[in-house]
């Protein structure tokens, strides 16, 4: 090899070994895990919220009440939400008290009044996980069904109450870094083993145990109820009852939809609640399959006066309860979301809610679930949205978030 050569050749592998480096950076930058989830509050003012003017605020004033007197009972040092993130008990109570005092002052339409208590008694903070203040928003709603309180040959699916021997567990009682994890299961031999999944309770793991709440017409429909976690069951005779969830199996919610889209069966921007159900129907041999992917099982009970009830054990109030993630968020408090409106594409969803609820597919800081009520527009709203948006949360004056 010649002085040149070897000139060449060095210079060459010199950028072979800088490219070499270089890619094996990007790959190793590549490979870093994203952070943890982290909830991040940011004060900021009512005028910086999209929107606050144009809303009737006044129309989240019953959702508020409901949950203010689950907060107002709290003990004044107990502290509301994971790490005290709402403060405590004590500080709840003033605003509370403050919304008792005046019910015909917030009475309906009387939206000045209602933002004038909200902006008297609380700072808006913006929300984001770490640094990303943009999440996804969906909807959910309650599902209407044909039932029968008795066994029937037109009413072959039955909706199960809670097994006896479903034992459910808050992880959080064992560890904080578990705070707001669940699972559940069922005692065997002195230790906690995993309950049926859905595959085999549809198999008949529970059959013959008396668990039989009611018996419904469709196994679709009765699918998307342990989806959206209740109902209003309508009888032969005219007459109907609710239904809402009492338990879970403590196994992992999956998304079929994700799997349609896998398989290339729907284009994932086609993907909504109307979409999955019509496949389907179109594909009875494969539907029960399809549905058995989701190993998570819902047990169910029959609901008295208002409802549905919430995680937070408060009826629902449609368009102004939202579901959330209570590892992140605590149950009671306002948000103010400023979100793509899922029927109108050139339209915001700009509105007061309140945290009432959970759900087992609403997973993040920046993760939110519209309770829409019942009704075919429920259904149009709630299975259509797929919402890009952002939230703010409203926490008293006394309160300072630690983030």
């Amino acid at each position: 090899m010649t002085p040149t050569s070897l000139i060449r050749f060095s210079a060459a592998a010199a950028l072979a070994a800088a490219f070499f480096m270089a890619s094996c950076e990007r790959k190793e930058e590549a490979k870093a895990p994203p952070p943890p989830d982290k909830l991040v509050l940011k004060p900021v003012a009512f005028t910086d919220l999209p929107g606050w003017t144009a809303d009737r605020v006044a129309d989240a004033v019953p959702a508020f009440r409901r949950s203010c007197a689950k907060l107002a009972a709290l003990p004044a040092d107990r502290p509301v939400g994971p790490d005290g993130v709402g403060g405590r008990g004590g500080d709840w109570q003033a605003p509370c008290a403050a919304l008792a005092k005046q019910p015909a002052a917030l009475g309906p339409g009387d939206d000045a009044a209602a933002r004038a208590f909200f902006e008297q008694w609380f700072t808006p903070y913006a929300a984001a996980n770490n640094d990303t203040r943009r999440g996804l928003f969906t909807g959910y709603y309650e599902v209407e069904l044909a039932g029968s309180r008795t066994p029937d040959p037109a009413f072959p699916v039955p909706l199960y109450k809670r097994p006896s021997d479903l034992v459910l567990v808050d992880l959080g009682d064992f560890a904080d870094r578990w705070k707001g994890e669940r699972t559940a299961g069922r005692v065997i031999d002195g230790r906690l083993k995993p309950f049926e999944d859905r595959a085999a309770i549809e198999a008949g793991a529970l059959r013959n145990r008396g668990l039989e709440l009611l018996w419904l017409q469709d196994p679709i429909a009765t699918f998307f109820l342990h989806i959206q976690g209740s109902g209003r069951v309508r009888f032969p005779d005219g007459t109907e009852t609710r239904v809402g969830y009492a338990a879970q199996n403590g196994h992992k919610y999956v998304a079929i939809g994700k799997a349609l889209i896998d398989r290339g069966e729907i284009p994932r921007e086609q993907v909504s609640l109307q979409s999955i159900r019509a496949w389907l129907k179109a594909h009875p041999d494969k539907a029960p399959d399809l549905m058995n992917m989701n190993p998570s099982y819902v047990f169910f009970q029959e609901l008295k006066g208002e409802g549905p009830n919430g995680a937070q054990n408060v009826a629902l109030t449609p368009g102004r309860s939202l579901a959330v993630d209570s590892k992140f968020l605590p149950y009671g408090v306002p948000v103010w979301l400023d979100a793509e409106d899922p029927l109108d594409s050139q339209a915001r969803l700009r509105r007061l809610l309140v945290a009432q609820d959970t759900g087992g597919a609403i997973r993040g800081p920046v993760r939110g679930d519209v309770f829409w009520g019942h009704g075919e527009e429920a259904e149009k709203r709630a299975g259509v949205m797929k919402s890009a948006g952002e939230y703010y949360v409203l926490l008293p004056k006394t309160v300072v978030p630690a983030s």
